[in-house]
């Protein structure tokens, strides 16, 4: 051990035998021969040992000052020689050299603190933008009683990683950060995870006055352009806040206000007790487990619903719908479970289970000529596991002729090119494709003269009001005859009543489902 400073030199050694002290005198014998102080340290002083190394020490340094000191370690004697740089009484040596070591030790607290504040602050720092972070975040908030948190959260920053790259998102983020700094200036703002920051309103503040001020942060947020290499990049940002005054549930409350004003597309949302969003995520936490079992135990099942020939009244096809059954034998729809299979990442499987359940039954059904049709989404169309099953089971099924595949029309619209791709595959082998929900939301005629369809579905909301709101019924009217001159046959939803039924009939529809003909069961006739 050796450690050096302009005005003290400490020189350390452990020693376990006589062999080893020449060794020692050698590394020493340049010190400085006057000002010296030896501890020499063991458990007995009389030993060969010790004595030796003093009296090679008093002829080395003949005027050092040494002093025998006592340890517990019985099987190492250790050395310490401290040399003064500076002049002094010989008698003073001890004095002096306490004084020093003191003033060492006060600088190593110092120094040590300095380091524990620079550690704490990295620890409290975002590194990228030097703001403070959600560590310093948490700390801060416990010294309010009253306050609101404001988090604001940039809408496309994922589109600009993705098209520039990480380098100019980073670039981007710290722009942000300086913006933000001189735009609310007024407040001390923390970078948060990811694209996101956040400040502190440390008042009482109601849900009105916080309303407008969020209205007003709004309009000096919204548009920021960020300059790149003669490239402008635009920035807006989705904010969030709470009325709740409880630290400890602050950020997820606020967590769940940002994400549901993302999902509806609002600027931002204050979050309120009464809204009850944690009912809503115990809820689907809740349901994330049911279907887990679900998928886990077979009881994803498809029910079926007859599909009637208008002219005849015979059944003619049947849709295959998705149910899950619960442990408890309930059965709960699919507009519950599969926007959480969805997020779960289970819907694949949900879907390989109704497809191989539907051909399953109409395979095995003998003498029957009945079609059947399953739903598919645009999640199913672009996965190439989904793809790839299907593909497999048309190959292997004698019931690939009589399947017909349901595609959303909103959906379909969104990547034609891989509908079209399905659709041109999946007919090769005989199966037909029919366009689901025709006449909801953005209609797109011209599509249907590209696409191959089969069948239109025409959308249960504009069937289910047929008899009592002309325009619905001018709008289905228009679809059938679009429909017979592209040689499209169509398919009414949501008949509910004899009435509804005369009229679809009277239109020229070619078939028709819904309760008044034939409610979703687990079991279908066994002939046409």
């Amino acid at each position: 051990m050796n450690i050096e400073n302009e005005i003290l030199d400490i020189s350390g050694f452990k020693l376990e035998s006589s062999s080893e002290i020449q060794k020692i005198i050698a590394n020493i014998e340049n010190l400085k021969k006057e000002n010296i102080l030896v501890h020499i340290i063991s458990f007995m002083h009389n030993t060969v040992l010790v004595q030796n190394l003093k009296n090679e020490l008093n002829k080395l340094f003949p005027d050092a000052k040494i002093v025998l000191l006592k340890h517990d370690e019985k099987t190492n004697t250790r050395l310490i020689i401290y040399s003064l740089k500076k002049e002094i009484n010989k008698q003073d040596i001890s004095d002096e050299i306490a004084k020093e070591l003191y003033t060492q030790t006060a600088q190593n607290k110092r120094n040590i603190k300095d380091y524990r504040n620079k550690l704490f602050s990295r620890y409290f720092t975002d590194h990228l933008t030097n703001l403070p972070n959600t560590y310093k975040l948490r700390n801060d908030l416990d010294e309010f009683k009253e306050f609101a948190l404001v988090v604001f959260n940039i809408d496309n920053f994922q589109t600009i990683n993705n098209f520039y790259g990480y380098l100019v998102g980073d670039y981007v983020i710290e722009k942000v950060a300086k913006f933000l700094q001189e735009t609310i200036h007024t407040h001390r703002i923390y970078k948060l995870s990811g694209d996101e920051f956040a400040f502190i309103i440390d008042k009482e503040i109601g849900f009105y006055e916080l309303k407008d001020y969020l209205e007003e942060l709004y309009a000096r947020l919204q548009h920021i352009v960020v300059e790149y290499q003669d490239i402008n990049i635009y920035v807006d940002f989705t904010l969030a806040s709470s009325t709740n005054r409880d630290s400890k549930n602050i950020f997820s409350k606020v967590s769940m206000a940002l994400k549901y004003a993302k999902e509806i597309g609002a600027r931002y949302w204050i979050y309120e007790d009464r809204m009850n969003f944690e009912n809503e995520y115990e809820r689907n936490l809740k349901l994330s487990t049911i279907i887990r079992d679900a998928v886990e135990n077979d009881r994803i099942v498809p029910y079926y619903q007859a599909i009637v020939d208008t002219k005849t009244l015979e059944i003619k096809k049947y849709e295959c719908l998705a149910r899950l059954i619960d442990k408890n034998k309930k059965t709960l729809s699919p507009v519950l479970f599969i926007p959480v299979a969805k997020k779960i990442k289970v819907y694949n499987t949900v879907t390989k289970a109704i497809i191989n359940k539907s051909f399953e039954t109409f395979e095995t059904l003998e003498n029957s000529n009945f079609e059947f049709s399953i739903n598919l989404s645009i999640e199913d169309i672009m996965s190439s596991e989904i793809f790839n099953f299907i593909i497999e089971k048309l190959k292997n099924s004698k019931a690939s002729k009589r399947v017909i595949f349901e595609l959303l029309e909103s959906d379909a619209v969104e990547d034609f090119k891989k509908v079209e791709r399905f659709i041109s595959e999946v007919k090769r082998y005989g199966a037909k494709i029919a366009i689901d929900d025709f006449g909801s939301g953005y209609s797109n005629f011209g599509y249907l003269t590209r696409m191959k369809t089969d069948f239109i579905k025409i959308d249960g909301s504009l069937v289910q009001d047929i008899d009592v709101d002309k325009n619905a019924l001018f709008v289905v009217e228009t679809i059938v005859e679009f429909a017979k001159k592209l040689n499209i046959k169509t398919i009414a939803e949501y008949v509910h009543s004899s009435t509804v039924m005369d009229i679809i009939k009277k239109l020229g529809v070619d078939y028709a489902q819904g309760f008044y003909i034939d409610e979703p069961s687990t079991s279908v006739c066994r002939s046409e």
